[in-house]
């Protein structure tokens, strides 16, 4: 089998599926890219068996047929040569490959493609279409506000609940929770799973702009379509935890503030917080924001005020300023709300301004302020 290709396309290729490939695969063979060849056109897939990504390109080949070549001495080989035709010869009999380029030969063992795991395909599924633009913002809004705590499986992936005409992606660690709702989906089913976090991180760096993405799942598997890529990842199987229930509905304490201004001022007031708790108070009263922190034990402390738009009572309240920051970071607007009821429970961060489109709410739990 022979078949040859630009070796910059090759390599761009290769570079959208190799994220697929784990640091410490189970199998040998889950380090190797898997190539197949149908008349001109060649498939390349990778996976850790939990997520895995295909994609394809148009290539000049001799014959049909499949190997799995070692991704990583094929991507830094591609890597280095400069852009120009090669040609890749794999004997059917023993697997052994040769990359031919312009500057000479280069040899290395390949495996039998019928040995790689079987990529799933999507069965029995119900779809929706999602604008690219709408996911990748659902995806940067949400993905921080993962967990990390294995015990918790559910939570280290981000949950996605489709009904019908909308779509609601939430995320949390216990500690801060971030609700994301695209209300002019189109779907004609209504249901929930949870996305792990490595597929989510693997589709933001490689979602193109533009056009929709066909989202499409079972009771197993989501699979993300888009540009002739197929991104396959097994869901969570775990329960999400009841997050409506943790969302305070009475919050009559509302500050108004710009949000580059608030987020400048929490990432130089943190410099002097406690490393332990990075805990800042914030002293609301009408007209003012008073953002503080000190650390104790180095004699640390510091304060600014900003100004901002209150109409409640005085309240001192102390949050992560690192949360903070987290969340005024991935926020795309002007001027963002507060909105608080006392000390003790938890503050809702909102764009100020509506949206058609999209609903967006940030939890933030208090760092109880000691007396």
């Amino acid at each position: 089998m022979k078949f040859s290709t630009s070796s910059s396309d090759l390599l761009k290729q290769l570079q959208v599926v190799a994220g697929a490939i784990g640091s410490n695969p189970v199998l040998p063979i889950l380090e190797d890219f898997l190539f197949t060849i149908d008349g001109n056109n060649l498939t390349i897939a990778a996976t850790d068996l939990e997520t895995s990504i295909t994609t394809g390109l148009e290539i000049q080949a001799d014959s049909n047929g499949t190997v799995a070549i070692p991704g990583k001495i094929l991507l830094e080989t591609l890597k280095a040569l400069p852009d120009q035709p090669i040609t890749i010869t794999v004997d059917d009999e023993t697997f052994a490959i040769e990359i031919t380029s312009a500057y000479g030969k280069y040899k290395l063992a390949g495996e039998n493609g019928a040995d790689f795991p079987k990529i799933p395909q999507p069965d029995s599924v119900d779809f929706v279409n999602i604008p690219t633009s709408v996911l990748s913002n659902a995806i940067v809004n949400t993905l921080f506000a993962t967990s990390s705590d294995e015990l918790r499986p559910a939570m280290t992936g981000v949950f996605f609940q489709v009904d019908f005409n909308k779509l609601t992606f939430v995320a949390t660690d216990a500690h801060k929770l971030v609700k994301y709702v695209y209300k002019k989906a189109n779907s004609e089913v209504s249901t929930q799973f949870i996305v792990p976090k490595k597929a989510l991180q693997l589709l933001k760096g490689v979602l193109p702009s533009g056009d929709d993405i066909k989202l499409s799942f079972n009771k197993a598997n989501a699979f993300f379509n888009f540009g002739g890529v197929n991104l396959v990842c097994r869901l969570i199987d775990a329960r999400y935890p009841d997050y409506n229930a943790v969302i305070p509905t009475d919050n009559p304490n509302v500050v108004s503030v710009t949000r580059s201004d608030f987020q400048s001022s929490l990432k130089r007031i943190a410099i002097y917080a406690n490393k332990t708790t990075n805990q800042v108070i914030l002293n609301i009263n009408p007209g003012s924001l008073t953002v503080s922190a000190q650390d104790l034990d180095f004699s640390n402390e510091a304060t600014e005020q900003l100004t901002c738009a209150y109409d409640g009572d005085s309240l001192n309240i102390g949050f992560n300023a690192k949360f903070l920051v987290e969340m005024l970071t991935v926020l795309d607007t002007d001027e963002v709300k507060l909105e608080l009821s006392t000390p003790t429970r938890a503050g809702i961060i909102i764009p100020a301004d509506d949206n058609e489109e999209v609903d967006i709410l940030m939890l933030i739990m208090p760092v109880m302020l000691s007396n």
